[in-house]
């Protein structure tokens, strides 16, 4: 990048790195800067003396001569989440010790991720460089639970310390190094769980830092370089190619030309092949993503209150998903499966050359459609990913977009929504994502609804009326899709920022999980 608008190039920060340890100690024994604790409601029940039942806390508190029993009264700690407490402690194994509140229960991965967030918020303000995290109460749990949430408390932690401080002319590098998650057990299965962890974490952590990255620095050209990376980091098992605006004129990709065709900066169609390095392969599968690196709305611009145009450099958010989970995939190197990474790069702009209402353009499979919104963009860029996708083989296809705001009016902002034909398909996808913590909707694909999508003078125009708006959306999708490929839509305009208008790097934990399911 030699030269970008406003003369910003963002810092080269290092991501977190944390070594975990899964150990079988007394907590009581353990020495470092910072003791965390994850409680329930019910962990904090007392006897008669007031004295904590459960027997971690008793066993801590008694070390402590009551200190931890006595704060967590006076300062009205429940146990909620998003409640913590924490002591600074002299002559005591670890400098702090503090409570960390999970709620009336904790079972799920997400419960559990955001307890490692809460533990990584109280070490980067201690300032610990070595940690400690225990629940107090784990007995319960099964072997396989207690696998599941190590990984969600390890991945927590370090999302939960991650700062994105590339365009910050100063930055603060956290301290913490070392955390020991006790009682959860130990042993090769769990220290493999944990780097697991590790591996997903530096995948959304390259996801956030995509969609964070201005519109001004992630051009479609430094999106191309940006995935060509994974394939040269990881070079054992990618190949990457790159596709110029002639190479897919070629392709007859005139609907995402169309697109493209208003700006100064060219597109790049981005696709990365993920081969096992051993073994047979067993089932191919594509991920595509939408890659709007900004979005005006073309001629249909988007203007008055709510149009959110200043945060339309979010709009490349499927394809940060898609590219997050490549890398998290390039360490990970399962076996069995082939992936296809797949993102038509470009945007949206204004020009005397570019694409007006009423314009007709013919996709890459010979449907044409007529442009009756110029800001419906990204199903045009993905029409002709999808049916690039489908000519690769693959038996699988997942295409995730921030497409429709409809979506966030049906969902809110926390909830992506999901759209298929195939039950099969949205069962191995939701529960992907019930491992990883992300939450998933099932949508309906109402057919009837196809009749508002269809044009006088070509196949179909490229938006409905204002009601179903996703649903229409996906059914304009499924016209690119070959019926023998199985396949489904993700809109995730709504999670792909939190309320902070930062990246959350969505998606990225359930695709690998979803790989890893299909390559066992």
């Amino acid at each position: 990048m030699s030269h970008t608008l406003g003369l910003t190039h963002p810092s080269i920060i290092q991501s977190p790195k944390i070594s975990f340890s899964a150990k079988e100690i007394d907590v009581t024994e353990w020495k470092g800067d910072i003791l965390a604790v994850g409680v329930t409601v019910k962990d904090l029940a007392r006897d008669s003396n007031s004295n904590f039942e459960n027997s971690i806390l008793k066993k801590l508190d008694s070390k402590l001569g009551g200190l931890l029993a006595e704060a967590s009264s006076e300062e009205d700690f429940s146990g909620k989440v998003g409640q913590s407490i924490f002591l600074r402690i002299a002559g005591f194994g670890s400098k702090r010790v503090g409570l960390i509140g999970l709620g009336q229960s904790a079972s799920t991965p997400a419960a559990f991720k955001g307890f490692g967030e809460a533990f990584a918020a109280a070490a980067k303000s201690a300032q610990a460089s070595n940690a400690a995290i225990v629940l107090a109460s784990s007995e319960g749990l099964s072997a396989q639970s207690k696998l599941s949430s190590a990984y969600a408390i390890a991945s927590g932690a370090v999302l939960g310390l991650f700062e994105d401080n590339r365009y910050k002319s100063e930055s603060k590098k956290p301290a913490l190094s070392s955390v020991d998650i006790i009682g959860l057990g130990s042993g090769p299965e769990l220290d493999k769980k944990l780097k697991y962890a590790g591996y997903v974490s530096s995948g959304i952590i390259f996801g956030r830092e995509l969609v964070n990255s201005p519109a001004n620095v992630l051009t479609p050209g430094v999106l191309a370089e940006e995935a060509s990376k994974i394939a040269s980091t990881y070079s054992d098992v990618f190949t990457s190619t790159i596709l110029n605006a002639e190479q897919c004129k070629e392709l007859k990709m005139g609907s995402y030309l169309g697109v493209a065709e208003a700006s100064a900066n060219p597109p790049h169609f981005i696709h990365l092949r993920y081969k096992p390095p051993s073994g047979p392969v067993n089932v191919k599968l594509a991920l595509v993503g939408k890659g709007l690196t900004f979005d005006s709305g073309g001629y249909n611009i988007k203007t008055g209150p709510g149009c959110s145009i200043e945060f339309m450099k979010f709009d490349m958010g499927g394809s940060a998903a898609v590219f997050g989970a490549a890398k998290a995939l390039g360490q990970i190197k399962p076996l069995g499966v082939e992936v296809h990474f797949i993102a038509a790069a470009c945007e949206n702009m204004i020009s005397g050359t570019g694409m007006r209402p009423g314009d007709i353009v013919t996709a890459s499979n010979g449907k044409t459609v007529e442009v009756n919104n110029t800001d419906a963009e990204g199903r045009l860029t993905l029409a002709d990913a999808l049916v690039y996708a489908c000519n690769q083989g693959v038996e699988k296809i997942v295409d995730l977009a921030t497409l429709t705001g409809a979506c966030v009016v049906a969902l809110g902002p926390s909830i992506a929504g999901v759209f298929t034909p195939n039950d099969d398909l949205a069962k191995e996808v939701l529960e992907a994502a019930e491992v990883s913590g992300e939450k998933l909707w099932r949508m309906p694909l109402e057919e009837s609804y196809w009749e508002s999508m269809k044009s006088g003078v070509a196949d179909m125009v490229n938006t409905g009326g204002r009601q179903g708006g996703a649903i229409a959306a996906a059914l304009f999708l499924k016209q690119f899709v070959d019926e023998k490929v199985q396949w489904m839509h993700i809109d995730m305009a709504g999670p792909v920022s939190n309320d902070k208008h930062y990246g959350t790097g969505f998606g990225i934990a359930t695709l690998v999980e979803w790989v890893l399911k299909n390559a066992s």
